[in-house]
């Protein structure tokens, strides 16, 4: 409640300094860094090859995008809940595989093979979150085990399958190679537009006048400005990829779910101090669980986007460097290492940074030890820049 003492005075976090404001007096960068981060690979790389930002490679680059990105999506809450999964690669292989034995060797209808895949993903997170919970065994055991268990139920659910296990089902194999016709990605844009304007007129008829919150408003106006020069841009080669409409979705419903409910304030809660969350009467350890179910989830509908890229599956579907750079990709995002900040669209701009530098490095003929290497440094620059930024608001506010 405002007093008339209070009139006149504008503390960090009031209507009057606004949210933007407040936020960076906080240390909290939000999407600056990753935005500077896409502008620059942007410039450096169509200055070294005219080639990067043309319709065809953006195009390619957003296929890319889709199996890095899910899986990103999915662990953005588990950092910020002070946990981590790194079962999630293995989880992918093994979901992909019974979605392929079943689509191919069994001849199950797609919707089958599809739900039992998610299906599976989601009761592999429930067992692990039980066993953090329950055992109180650190997540990072617990998933490490898990990425070694999963990655040898592959290998079981696949057989003496020495090569790939091709996948002729149409729709699984349109996953990730069919395009939104025109007029769908128009009224994509337009409905992205919509909720824009409606997000506006709520937040004007919440706080009374706009003041001190145009920032908000300003964020949620580039949303559809955005929307429409990807779709511009896309249009000119075979246009919206259907897997973009995916990650998009998959992104709203997420934000929707993490930042806009209940449950989500007491991610952020369990993520800020654990202990005080209890106390305040959350239930920690079905927030932990009901976190790992989602996580695992989302890899095993990465595992689908998977095996749609590569129309099969084998036994390193999954493998190599795709968990760490889906962890590299939430911490570049925003994801803070120290839990309880972060956003969900900051971990899916976090995936189009390190898509972006494996595609550009493609592009100028540069190896896999190469990529690896940029990506570690992108990632200790953005972990040195949430130290730096909290190591600032602990020295100016006491007890952060």
């Amino acid at each position: 409640m405002t007093t008339a003492s209070d009139e006149g005075k504008s503390p960090p976090g009031s209507p009057k300094e606004g949210a933007l404001a407040s936020q960076l007096r906080r240390g909290d960068l939000g999407f600056l860094p990753v935005i500077f981060a896409l502008v620059a690979i942007s410039v450096l790389f169509q200055g070294t090859n005219d080639a990067f930002l043309t319709p065809r490679n953006l195009s390619n680059l957003s296929l890319q995008l889709g199996v890095l990105g899910v899986m990103t999506l999915g662990l953005v809450p588990v950092l910020l809940i002070g946990e981590i999964d790194l079962s999630t690669g293995s989880v992918l292989g093994l979901c992909a595989s019974v979605m392929a034995v079943l689509s191919v060797r069994f001849g199950q209808p797609t919707a089958a093979a599809i739900g039992a895949a998610v299906a599976v993903g989601a009761v592999i997170g429930l067992v692990q979150g039980l066993w953090i919970v329950v055992v109180q065994v650190p997540s990072f055991i617990v998933t490490l085990t898990g990425l070694l268990v999963w990655q040898g139920a592959q290998r079981l659910v696949l057989g003496d399958q020495s090569g790939e296990l091709e996948i002729d089902d149409p729709f699984i194999q349109g996953v990730a190679s069919t395009y939104m016709p025109w007029w769908l990605a128009a009224g994509t844009v337009i409905v992205i537009a919509g909720a824009s304007a409606l997000a506006c007129v709520l937040l004007r008829r919440k706080r009374g006048s706009l003041r001190g919150n145009l920032d908000r408003c300003a964020s949620a106006a580039a949303y559809p400005i955005v929307a429409a020069a990807v779709v511009l841009i896309l249009q000119r080669y075979f246009g919206v990829p259907y897997l973009l409409l995916l990650l998009a979705a998959l992104t709203v419903a997420l934000t929707l779910l993490i930042e806009r409910t209940p449950f989500g304030v007491h991610v952020y809660a369990v993520g800020g101090n654990a202990e005080a969350a209890r106390r305040a009467g959350v239930n920690v350890a079905a927030v932990r669980v009901a976190v790992f179910t989602i996580c695992s989830a989302l890899a095993a509908l990465a595992g689908v986007v998977s095996a749609s890229r590569q129309f099969a599956v084998d036994s390193s579907t999954g493998g190599g460097n795709l968990v760490l750079d889906a962890i590299a990709a939430a911490v570049i995002g925003g994801t803070s290492v120290f839990a309880g900040r972060g956003r969900i669209v900051g971990g899916l701009l976090g995936a189009v940074v390190i898509a972006s530098v494996a595609n550009g490095l493609d592009l100028l003929g540069q190896s896999a030890d190469v990529k690896t290497i940029v990506t570690g440094l992108i990632l200790l620059a953005a972990v040195s820049v949430d130290t730096l930024a909290r190591r600032r608001v602990s020295a100016t506010v006491p007890g952060v």
